[in-house]
C-alpha cells in the first residue's frame, strides 16, 4: 500500500477514535478496538516504509503483535524506539479481541488502550514519522 493510502486510512481511524472519545468511549469499545489496531499497523508500516526497512508491498497485520516473541521474529531489524513501539503494540493487540468481541469492559481497560495508542503515536512520530 502506498503512503497516501495509509494516510487516508489513518485519517479515518483517527477520526473514528476521536468521535468515540467525544461520544463516550465506554459505548464504543468495538470501534476503538478495531481502529486502534488498524491504525497502529498503518503507522508502523508507514514508518518502516519511510526508513526503507520493509519492501513496498509488505503488509503489517495485527496478528504480528500477538506476543513479544512473535513481534520480535517479525521485526528482527532495528529502528528508532523499536522496543517501546513493539511493547505498546503488543499491549494494544492483547486488548483488541476483548474490546471487539467480548463483553463490555471496565472504563479503565478501555482508557488504557486509548492511553497506549496515544503513547504509540508519540513514539512513532519521534522515530521519524512526522506525517502524523
Amino acid at each position: 500500500m502506498n503512503m497516501e493510502a495509509h494516510k487516508r486510512n489513518l485519517d479515518e481511524s483517527f477520526e473514528v477514535i476521536k468521535e468515540c472519545v467525544e461520544k463516550g468511549f465506554e459505548k464504543r469499545q468495538r470501534s476503538l478496538g478495531f481502529h486502534t489496531s488498524a491504525a497502529m499497523c498503518d503507522m508502523l508500516e508507514m514508518l518502516l516504509h519511510k526508513k526503507s526497512l520493509i519492501d513496498p508491498g509488505a503488509s503489517i497485520k495485527h496478528e504480528h503483535f500477538s506476543s513479544s516473541r512473535i513481534s520480535d521474529e517479525k521485526f528482527p531489524f532495528d529502528f528508532p524506539n523499536k522496543k517501546e513501539i513493539l511493547e505498546i503494540m503488543v499491549r494494544i493487540k492483547n486488548k483488541r479481541n476483548v474490546l471487539c468481541y467480548g463483553k463490555q469492559q471496565p472504563e479503565n481497560i478501555i482508557q488504557s488502550v486509548i492511553d497506549d495508542f496515544n503513547l504509540l503515536k508519540s513514539k512513532i512520530k519521534g522515530a521519524g514519522l512526522d506525517e502524523l
